[in-house]
């Protein structure tokens, strides 16, 4: 058999149900591993004691049906889980005690999932890298000059150098599909809503849900079905989505049979063009590229989008104007007084200080032309069962690429991350695939985008890709022994 860190989520799952693995053994493994192998900075706290009792609880349970019982995760720095540090990524929290679980870890508590610790995450999660004045920089691994990409960047670090089968991230402007990408990664943000325990309904902006980090389509389909699932205490919003049946309805069964001819657009363009200088890299060209002859090959019919636009709509002049507004918007609820501010690293502190001139009339007017342009996007797409696009605009950035002052740091994510934030603002599900490698042997991704609440055909797409370029194995390669 293979070594325990090369098995996939699933496989381990099965192992785990039939007994031929325990919970404890399979805890202590990645413990180890976590230990000594974790080079990128994925990690940021580790309870091992927490971790033995939740596995022997595991396998001393006479039901073993959880989505995913006995399998390993860490939390995201940013998610609450009571007794565990609560540093959000910050100084500013720097020693905190969380006091409560979040619902999103709650859920996956209920699927018998097994807590390891907590990954990496940027400062209050603004950033679509990972890298903080508390933890420092979480890298590629192999790669220590290279980000990791961001913001959920320790989870796919962590996943890479096989210390975790797979991991949850949250996604508020692309921070589960970038960091995927960028480590050679799968990664599935739901449409708006999916998730109940955290889903982007009830939240300024509605931009950030729970999603799924894995090596492969299959395992992030399995933890994303276990993310919609509902526990006690966790009541699904009223606008929330349905989850799908447990038989033949699952994403998990939609990623095996990996089945379907599709409609697949290739969307020209960025919602950032009329602000920003994009320029998209040859290695995404050839990334797009790659997706395009595989698919075509399965039979997909292969056209092509425009960009949504909604620019003027309530005298809005662009999406620039409305991302951001809404962005700031999410950070003025960010509890921290004024004469703390100083502890912030630029980036926060400039969108934080930034969101105290949003009146409440631009920021409802930045709502309803968010809204309007869901209208808009899911009207484009209608005829097309995916869009396609670059995951990333550029390969991925070295440490020192990102620049000091706050506002400079955001443009350069923009450049970087152009096609990701826009999922975000219209609701609409989306999935990272590590589909290309440059001359260099960095990974590249596409991202393809969905209709709302169809995460089983991206995943259908994703599978029927898998099949034809190895990731799973270029990823299960390079991880150390």
């Amino acid at each position: 058999m293979s070594a325990i860190h090369e098995l996939g989520a699933l496989d381990l799952w099965r192992l785990l149900r039939a007994r031929e693995l325990s919970a404890v053994e399979v805890a202590e493994h990645f413990l180890d591993r976590i230990d000594r192998l974790d080079d990128a900075n994925a990690i940021v706290h580790v309870d091992a004691e927490l971790a033995l009792a939740r596995a022997r609880a595991a396998d001393e349970a006479d039901d073993r049906t959880g989505l995913i019982h006995g399998l390993p995760f860490a939390d995201k720095d940013l998610t609450r889980r009571a007794g565990q540090p609560a540093s959000l990524g910050s100084r500013w929290q720097a020693g905190a005690i969380a006091d409560a679980t979040d619902p999103v870890a709650r859920v996956l508590d209920a699927a018998g999932g097994v807590v390891l610790g907590r990954t990496a995450a940027p400062e209050l999660g603004f950033a679509g890298y990972t890298r903080s004045a508390l933890h420092g920089p979480t890298t590629l691994p192999g790669h220590p000059g290279l980000h990791a990409g961001g913001s959920s960047g320790g989870a796919a670090a962590a996943v890479a150098q096989g210390l975790l089968p797979f991991a949850p991230g949250s996604d508020g402007g692309g921070s589960i599909r970038i960091p995927a990408a960028t480590c050679g990664l799968v990664g599935l943000k739901p449409t708006r809503g999916r998730i109940p325990a955290q889903g982007g309904v009830g939240q300024v902006g509605g931009l950030v849900t729970a999603g799924a980090i894995g090596r492969s389509v299959m395992d992030v389909a399995l933890l994303t079905d276990a993310l919609i699932g509902r526990v006690n205490g966790i009541t699904p919003h009223a606008l929330s989505l349905r989850s799908p049946e447990r038989d033949d309805g699952s994403l998990l069964a939609a990623a095996v049979r990996g089945e379907g001819r599709f409609r697949i657009a290739v969307m020209r363009g960025t919602p950032w063009d009329a602000t920003h200088d994009i320029r998209i890299a040859p290695e995404a060209d050839d990334a797009v590229a790659t997706a395009i002859r595989v698919l075509e090959a399965f039979g997909h019919e292969i056209g092509e989008v425009a960009v949504p636009d909604a620019s003027g709509f309530l005298g809005v002049p662009s999406y620039a104007e409305a991302f951001t507004a809404l962005w700031r918007g999410g950070a003025a609820t960010v509890p921290i007084a004024r004469e703390e501010r100083h502890q912030l690293e630029p980036l926060a502190r400039w969108i934080i200080e930034t969101s105290d001139g949003l009146t409440a009339g631009g920021l409802a007017t930045a709502q309803l032309w968010a809204t309007e342009l869901e209208r808009r996007a899911i009207a484009a797409f209608a005829p097309w069962d995916a869009v396609l696009t670059p995951a990333t605009a550029l390969t991925p950035r070295p440490l020192d690429w990102y620049p000091a002052d706050g506002e400079a740091d955001f443009a350069a994510q923009v450049l970087h991350t152009p096609h990701t934030s826009f999922v975000n603002v219209v609701g609409l599900p989306a999935i990272a695939l590590p589909v290309h490698r440059t001359a260099d042997h960095l990974p590249m991704g596409v991202q393809l985008i969905g209709r709302p609440g169809e995460e089983a055909t991206l995943l259908a797409i994703g599978r029927q890709l898998e099949r034809r370029i190895p990731w799973t194995q270029r990823v299960v390669s390079a991880m150390r022994p």
